[in-house]
């Protein structure tokens, strides 16, 4: 799948997995179109993998964040009114939003933003005008 394809399949799904398997689809394995055993870095195609996963991850419609059963889930913004009004129903480290950094030295840094401070301000006005059933039905994937 390409970039494109990968954001519209996010758009319409809610959520995605990073790479780990779970109760939802995952972008490594909708990258080369099969099922991956074991670690996706020893694919024939891990640098596209890797190349796809940072390019959705790096849009700005996207979160990447710990949703979905504590594995790494991307979370595209038309959810984030709902995790909002549901945030009481999460850990709040399962909100939090992931940022990934390469340092200088080449070592791989995740940091941490607290849930809702990377909400912006009309994703929270949308959450004051959205019904918790409504909410409850576009994150049923990860409830």
């Amino acid at each position: 799948m390409t970039g494109d394809e990968l954001l519209a399949r996010l758009a319409d799904e809610g959520v995605l997995l990073e790479s780990a398997h779970g109760p939802i689809p995952n972008v490594a394995e909708l990258v080369v179109g099969e099922q991956i055993r074991g670690s996706w870095w020893g694919h024939p195609e891990s640098h596209r993998i890797f190349d796809r996963i940072n390019e959705l991850a790096d849009h700005p419609d996207v979160v990447r964040t710990r949703l979905a059963g504590g594995k790494v889930t991307l979370v595209h913004r038309r959810l984030w009114p709902a995790l909002v009004v549901l945030a009481d129903r999460f850990p709040p480290e399962r909100l939090a939003a992931l940022h990934e950094e390469h340092t200088d030295g080449g070592r791989h840094r995740v940091t941490e933003e607290p849930f809702p401070d990377w909400v912006p301000e009309a994703e929270r006005s949308a959450a004051l005008r959205l019904d918790p059933a409504d909410a409850e039905a576009l994150v049923a994937a990860v409830l």
